[in-house]
């Protein structure tokens, strides 16, 4: 069997390689990737052969000689200031790999619960047949990619993660310097309730969907998939500010100057590449106080595993950052020496 995975260089499909790596169930792995010198210093750094897997470039088709049996789509772009790179990437790149691929080849491609939006109202989860309702760009590109995949991929799975957290993710690196701080700023004056996911579960679940028996009787192929409790906005802060040990206080920012500094942060290059995820587009996604969804179908799929809890999850990417000195242990205001 041999396996395909786009984005291998990214969070998730890092981390999926990594596990597929270690399970050994592969003849061969290939990495569909823009930057084959950045995969190899990764895969150094892990300890691993890089001449373990083989490279093919992102946004082309697949070539026609190589034989795929499974394929997980991982790659897209999470943070952009405009509509047409999102669609670029996310929609016509991905279909030009996606696209290629053979009618027998069986396809996890993973979408964003961005794609769907928030819970609806009067809702306590939201379900996979539920109208879907994007807020932003980045939530319209994916709803098109997974119409685009639909229509060319007849062994295909769309698999809608929440917020996916644990090591070798840079998007929480923030969070914790944060923490690090004696103010903490929290979005919203009211409690926000968010779905969440173990990068090291998704990443088990995904390879072991599809190393199942296919189902010729299914007609869904799309899920939300989640660990079963939802967390707090002042619990995932929280974890964070435990972990680094600094005392502080945590101060609840109303939503209208959260518009205020996105639109500042587009207006000037220097702040648009410190901060690339706070832009007028993807900070509508700050607003709503619930994006919990129903992921009892996925989990089901995925033999009813064990999920990690956040604070076994948060513990193992401040490891991470410690080991690659992107943070130092802090503990009551003082660094370790």
């Amino acid at each position: 069997m041999n396996l395909l995975i786009t984005g291998a260089t990214g969070f998730v499909g890092r981390n999926l390689l990594l596990r597929a790596l270690a399970l050994g169930t592969y003849h061969s792995i290939v990495a569909c990737i823009r930057n084959p010198e950045k995969l190899e210093r990764q895969l150094r750094n892990e300890n691993i052969d890089p001449a373990k897997v083989a490279c093919i470039p992102w946004g082309k088709p697949v070539p026609g000689d190589l034989r795929i049996d499974h394929a997980i789509h991982c790659a897209g772009v999470l943070f952009a200031r405009n509509r047409a790179d999102y669609f670029t990437v996310n929609v016509a790149e991905s279909m030009q790999v996606l696209g290629s691929l053979p009618a027998t080849v069986r396809l996890i491609a993973l979408s964003s619960q961005s794609a769907g939006g928030p819970t609806p109202a009067g809702q306590t989860a939201r379900r996979s047949q539920d109208p879907d309702a994007p807020l932003t760009w980045y939530g319209a590109s994916k709803i098109a990619m997974e119409h685009e995949v639909l229509k060319s991929c007849p062994q295909v799975m769309i698999i809608r993660p929440p917020m996916i957290l644990g090591p070798r993710d840079q998007a929480t690196l923030p969070l914790f310097k944060m923490a690090a701080g004696r103010v903490r700023p929290k979005p919203g004056l009211r409690e926000k309730q968010y779905s969440w996911i173990d990068v090291g579960d998704l990443s088990r679940d995904l390879l072991s969907i599809l190393s199942a028996p296919a189902s010729d009787t299914r007609s869904d192929r799309i899920f939300y998939a989640a660990a079963p409790n939802p967390i707090s906005d002042r619990e995932f802060l929280g974890a964070a500010i435990d972990l680094m040990q600094v005392p502080g206080i945590t101060i609840p920012l109303p939503h209208g100057l959260l518009r205020l500094a996105a639109r500042l942060v587009d207006a000037v290059p220097a702040l648009r590449e410190a901060t690339p995820s706070l832009t007028r587009d993807r900070v509508k996604e700050i607003f709503p106080n619930r994006w919990v969804v129903d992921a009892v179908e996925f989990r089901t799929l995925a033999g009813e595993q064990s999920y990690r809890s956040l604070r076994e999850t948060m513990q193992a990417t401040f490891e991470w950052y410690c080991q690659t000195g992107q943070i130092g242990h802090r503990k009551h205001g003082n660094d370790d020496k």
